[in-house]
């Protein structure tokens, strides 16, 4: 299959890659992936929020 490469890709076409790897299984913890979509909708101070609870006890 003749992959484009990410760079050449658009927003909408990043987000729909993402979306659609969403509904595959992945190892990505889901609390990161919300800091990561609290990040991109500007929700600083709540992302730095959940990301204290990911660090670990010690």
């Amino acid at each position: 299959m003749n992959e484009r490469s990410p760079f050449s890709l658009s927003s909408d076409e990043l987000r729909e890659r993402f979306e659609r790897a969403l509904d595959l299984e992945c190892d990505l913890d889901p609390m990161i992936l919300r800091a990561r979509q609290l990040r991109q909708q500007g929700s600083t101070p709540q992302a730095r929020c959940l990301e204290q609870e990911l660090l670990p006890l010690f």
